[in-house]
């Protein structure tokens, strides 16, 4: 059976990923591998990234962000963690991106960087590529990437589970020994064949788990597999209720939910009902338009159910001239022109639809696990920094740092990978070729019940129904799964469901609204003594 060594395999190449990735590369005698299930390396969640990252603004300090972090996390950011991005984050936005990948962030007439704001930002301070900013940084990073000989990318690999000691072990002893991580196996969707991808250290950094849900603004690979693997591993999963749904995705009959960007309220944009009216005073006062995204995705959701509309709609055309709307949102004019809107001249009709995972597996500040040899990077991680609820453009900063931090801390302790007979080969199980008819409709169902039982507004009549239905359809797909040849639908549905399933779990274990886990039927965690809400949680 084929296998593969290296000192450290990356599964995932979005900005986390390939940030850990090229500090690696820094040592010439540390072989890395980076494997991602797409066709093409630079299709994650990091390209489909439009609003910007966070950097210090003009008027700005590492306490201020900071504050801004807190605040937004709903009392549940990690201070340590906040403070930790705040310090390190621009320096490396100066360092990497711009320096030595050679990103070009959008600059004024006098060659000064251009800095936006958006929701729950207390001052200016993200830097962006026009509304491309996540594809241009993966762009460059990837070139940057290429010119590293012992970097190997392989594209079209999906990883299939990790390989865990004592789990996979031959020895029978090892069952004595501390958890431990040796790499993954991973399918290679050209030949048909498992693979074992031994490694000294395994990096997960393969992004979010939106596509579990109806309306996600997230790309078809968003699936949650980083997730699902470390869970059946055994590792330690936090914070999973917490999905921040998008205020705003296009909303069009037969078009996807792609996302228009934050920053296009950051410009003055408003959100109207379709009879022309502004809202969002009435759901908050201070921030209006430009409240923390959970407070704007349920205020749109509860307009939309109190008054039966499809959609509301967000203003731009009369706040910004026509040339500053061409040039500062190019991608979202395309893309809405597609659909027959014209940004420039009429509001675009939106929808939430979920975007970002604030929990995920739990690391430190280096981004280790509690397994021997496993990190977990970006959005597939939780350092505690989002919270409840993720402030704005901090995602791909996240990323940055802590996948930098990670591969610091591996070339700090380095290890060669394991002999391949302490490994046993994949088992093959089933013969037959997956009816692709049974898994789409399977994807379908677990969209539809996480949408509206575990979605933006959650009960525990709600959640109960959506555990009772998804445990039934887990059974059904581990029967599938076991008695079908392996292909990569096929290993998506089975980690899609699996983290429906811990997503729902968390979401009704905890009792009270935080942040984006929005409870109707409880009171807010914020408003309760903390004895009862940490009973609560329980």
């Amino acid at each position: 059976m084929k296998y593969i060594q290296t000192h450290t395999l990356i599964v995932g190449c979005g900005i986390a990923g390939a940030a850990a990735a090229l500090r690696l590369s820094d040592d010439p005698n540390h072989d890395i591998t980076v494997i991602t299930r797409a066709r093409e390396a630079n299709d994650s969640n990091t390209g489909w990234a439009q609003g910007g990252i966070v950097t210090r603004g003009l008027d700005d300090s590492p306490e201020l962000l900071v504050e801004d972090i807190l605040n937004a996390g709903a009392g549940l950011s990690l201070p340590k963690a906040a403070r930790l991005l705040a310090d390190e984050g621009p320096r490396l936005v100066r360092d990497v991106l711009m320096e030595r990948c050679g990103v070009r962030f959008d600059r004024d007439a006098e060659g000064e960087l251009v800095y936006g704001l958006e929701a729950a930002h207390s001052t200016r301070r993200i830097v962006h590529v026009g509304d491309m900013t996540g594809s241009a940084i993966a762009e460059k990073m990837l070139e940057t990437l290429a010119t590293r000989p012992n970097v190997h990318l392989l594209t079209q690999h999906t990883a299939v589970d990790l390989i865990t000691f004592p789990h996979h072990a031959l020895d029978p002893l090892a069952i004595y020994d501390a958890n431990t991580c040796h790499g993954v196996y991973a399918l290679d969707r050209e030949t048909g064949e498992v693979i074992r991808i031994l490694a000294g250290y395994t990096v997960l950094a393969t992004g979010g788990l939106g596509q579990i849900f109806r309306n996600t603004s997230n790309p078809r690979g968003a699936r949650g597999d980083g997730l699902a693997m470390a869970a059946r591993a055994g590792v330690h999963i936090l914070n999973m209720e917490y999905v921040q749904f998008h205020p705003t995705t296009l909303s069009v009959r037969g078009a996807p939910n792609l996302l228009i960007s934050e920053a296009v309220r950051g410009e003055g944009g408003v959100l109207l009902s379709p009879q022309g009216e502004p809202f969002m005073h009435r759901y908050s006062p201070e921030w209006k338009d430009l409240a923390p995204r959970d407070v704007v995705a349920r205020a749109i959701h509860m307009e939309m159910l109190e008054h039966g509309y499809e959609h509301v709609y967000l203003d731009i055309a009369s706040k910004q001239p026509a040339a500053f709307i061409r040039e500062r949102f190019p991608q979202i004019l395309e893309n809405c022109h597609r659909f027959g809107i014209d940004i420039t001249s009429e509001p675009i009709p939106v929808v939430p639809a979920a975007h970002y995972s604030c929990g995920g597996v739990l690391v430190d500040e280096w981004g280790r696990t509690d397994f021997d040899g496993l990190y977990a990077i970006g959005e597939v991680s939780c350092t505690g920094l989002h919270g409840a609820n993720r402030l704005a453009s901090t995602s791909l900063l996240e990323g940055l740092v802590w996948g930098d931090r990670a591969a610091f801390d591996i070339l700090d302790r380095p290890r060669d990978p394991i002999d391949d007979a302490r490994v046993p080969g994949w088992v093959y199980r089933g013969d037959s070729d997956p009816d692709p008819a049974l898994i789409e409709g399977d994807m379908t169902t677990i969209r539809n019940v996480m949408w509206h039982y575990v979605g933006l507004v959650r009960t525990e009549e709600r959640m109960s129904r959506a555990q009772r239905e998804l445990r039934h359809l887990w059974h059904e797909i581990e029967a599938f799964y076991r008695s079908s040849r392996l292909n990569d639908q096929l290993i998506g549905l089975r980690n899609a469901v699996q983290v429906a399933r811990i997503v729902t779990h968390a979401a009704l274990r905890n009792k009270v609204s935080r942040g984006a886990h929005y409870r109707a039927d409880a009171p807010a965690e914020m408003d309760m003594p903390v004895e009862e809400a940490v009973q609560a949680r329980g």
